[in-house]
């Protein structure tokens, strides 16, 4: 009898056993991956899923993300639980391995340059080093002035920003012989807290969200296109697979122009961030 319970006893922990290395292993695989981009996902069709729901979603806030230009760098603010303000995030592809570290504490929202030299924090930014980001440091006259959360660039450097305001509007500032102009409301159909803009590289469409009657939520995506003669289009809501009774916002293009970021908010200190193939943008473009 007393050798047959001991028997038990062993399978019990040979079994404990194998379900630890299980658990262990899982854990490996998620956080392994031979793809070096896009945190190893697999790529998402026509219509939005949650951005690598095994690595960065919690029951908390993320929000806000950004891509280096290799995409070997992902970068996000987190809100919730230990992080009482929106700290900033990054999961690097490090030894084979997708890793996440903390940045910083109470951060901007980032936007990265074609170029990966530079990331932009609204009126802030930090430059890119030989042994990481420098320090903040202020776009300082003319952008002072302005509450800005998030600002993005073009390829020829104008920045376009919006303003922490229920009514504001959404500006630009082009650069000129080396200098940014006093910053320019831009000429654009919009609706009221209009925020986190992203203007494409050519400067052919800007997307942005805002909040208006005609919506789906709290707050919806658009897109205007450049018309021939340099003015923008109507405002065009991005339908109801992107845009839900929720807070869809933070609109983005990947840096290779493949798929489309963006974050919905449901309350509660509580966001995910989903992607989505880019074609949805060119299912837009007028003909």
């Amino acid at each position: 009898m007393k050798k047959a319970y001991l028997i038990l006893i062993l399978v019990g922990i040979l079994s404990l056993q194998g379900c630890t290395s299980k658990k262990q292993k899982t854990k490996e695989l998620v956080a392994t991956s031979t793809v070096d981009t896009y945190l190893g996902q697999k790529p998402p069709g026509l219509l939005p899923e949650l951005f690598a729901p095994d690595i960065i979603n919690t029951e908390f806030r993320e929000a806000g993300c950004a891509f280096s230009p290799d995409l070997k760098e992902f970068y996000f603010r987190r809100r919730g639980g230990d992080y009482k303000s929106n700290t900033l995030v990054v999961v690097k592809y490090i030894d084979n391995k997708w890793t996440e570290s903390l940045v910083e504490t109470k951060a901007g929202e980032p936007f990265i340059s074609l170029d990966g030299k530079t990331m932009h924090l609204g009126k802030k930014y930090r430059e890119r080093t030989t042994t990481g980001w420098s320090e903040k440091k202020s776009l300082g006259d003319p952008f002072n002035s302005f509450r800005i959360m998030r600002l993005t660039a073009s390829s020829n450097g104008t920045y376009y920003f919006d303003e922490a305001s229920e009514t504001g509007p959404l500006r630009y500032s082009r650069l000129i012989n080396g200098v940014y102009e006093q910053p320019k409301t831009l000429n654009v159909d919009v609706g009221n807290w209009n925020a986190h803009p992203y203007i494409a590289p050519d400067e052919s469409y800007i997307i942005w969200d805002d909040q208006r009657e005609s919506g789906s939520g709290g707050a919806d995506l658009y897109i205007s296109f450049r018309e021939k003669d340099g003015s923008w289009g109507p405002s065009i809501n991005l339908g109801d697979k992107i845009n839900s009774e929720f807070e869809d916002a933070y609109g983005s293009i990947t840096p290779d122009g493949k798929y489309f970021f963006f974050n919905r908010s449901y309350g509660n200190n509580k966001a995910d961030i989903f992607w989505v193939d880019a074609q949805i943008i060119e299912n837009l473009r007028p003909k």
